[in-house]
């Protein structure tokens, strides 16, 4: 796919003015570099943009680059090859990564967190008409396994296979949470996946159209069999009620929480800066989106994540008094 750019370029005069802005020797001259995030109507998006805004106009000389991408693992795949320099990512992606199974046999990926970000929680959306009350339901119907090569997607073939279902025993699409709601308003698709914080734009969009009631399906049993299968990189969790425009009731569904990462090779001294530039400023990023406001110390445990935390970021922590274990 294309690859769209959000561009947050802070020049080094302007960044010096800014109040707040980090400055330091090693990090005088100028720095460009990009961020990884997801497609344009989910989460990752709008949030890696706004860490790209900060950074570029917090520190003198950086100028930071947001690119879309399908998510999490060619966002993993971009980090291995050198592409970007930051990504965010769900824990699960970024376990196989760095492990090198799955999507990432004979190819791992050296990565490290540079924090806990939000936990994305697994949606399975319907609505009234299509048939599907329970998961199992979805056999014979056209349902979106979301973006080709993202995390969605990934967790969706997990959860066919868990089901006992084969992808010949659907109708299966490949979109973007955007594409698969403009799909079920045209009636073209009856349900589709994807893994996000709530509110998804794109499912919010489908939930307020005159017309639709959207059903949410549970799918919180799952995670024991799951983490038994794939290792301990799901948690129950729901979508609360009113999450979404008409949705009376909580919904149990399985989470998964996201990371930022960054290449194992990063200095420390850059990683540093840029977990306390955006811990610094996550006023900013919540404003963005409400998502990030679980970025809090409390959830800044290695359980949360599968790769383990920079050197850069276990001395922002440290100082902070945040205990990582």
């Amino acid at each position: 796919m294309k690859r769209r750019q959000f561009i947050a370029a802070g020049s080094a005069a302007g960044a010096l003015g800014l109040t707040g802005a980090i400055a330091g020797p090693a990090l005088a001259q100028a720095q460009q570099f990009s961020i990884a995030t997801g497609t344009t109507g989910a989460v990752y998006y709008p949030l890696g943009g706004a860490m790209a805004n900060i950074l570029s106009k917090k520190v003198p000389g950086w100028a930071v680059t947001a690119e879309a991408t399908a998510g999490s693992v060619a966002n993993m795949h971009m980090i291995r090859d050198g592409k970007v320099q930051m990504a965010l990512t769900q824990c699960d992606t970024a376990y196989d990564a760095i492990k090198g199974l799955d999507k990432f046999v004979g190819k791992p990926v050296d990565s490290r967190t540079l924090c806990v970000v939000y936990p994305n929680l697994v949606h399975f959306v319907t609505m009234e008409g299509t048939g599907i009350n329970k998961l199992s339901d979805i056999k014979g119907k056209r349902i979106s396994t979301a973006s080709p090569v993202s995390g969605s997607e990934v967790m969706a073939l997990r959860i066919i296979d868990e089901l006992g279902l084969k992808l010949s025993d659907i109708k299966r699409e490949r979109l973007a949470p955007a594409e698969s709601t403009n799909a079920m308003k045209d009636g073209k698709l009856d349900g589709y996946f994807f893994n996000g914080g709530p509110p998804v734009a794109a499912i919010t969009d489908l939930a307020a159209t005159q017309g639709v009631k959207i059903k949410l399906i549970p799918t919180a049993e799952l995670v024991p069999a799951l983490n038994k299968k794939y290792g301990p990189v799901f948690a129950a969790s729901e979508i609360k009620a009113k999450a979404y425009p008409n949705q009376d009731a909580a919904v149990p569904v399985i989470a998964i929480w996201n990371i930022l990462i960054v290449p194992a090779s990063m200095k420390d001294e850059q990683a540093y800066t840029i977990i306390k530039t955006l811990w610094d400023n996550q006023a900013d990023l919540v404003a963005t989106h409400k998502a990030s406001a679980d970025m809090t110390p409390e959830n800044q445990k290695q359980a949360n994540s599968s790769v383990p935390f920079h050197p850069g970021a276990m001395k922002f922590f440290a100082e902070k008094g945040i205990k990582l274990s």
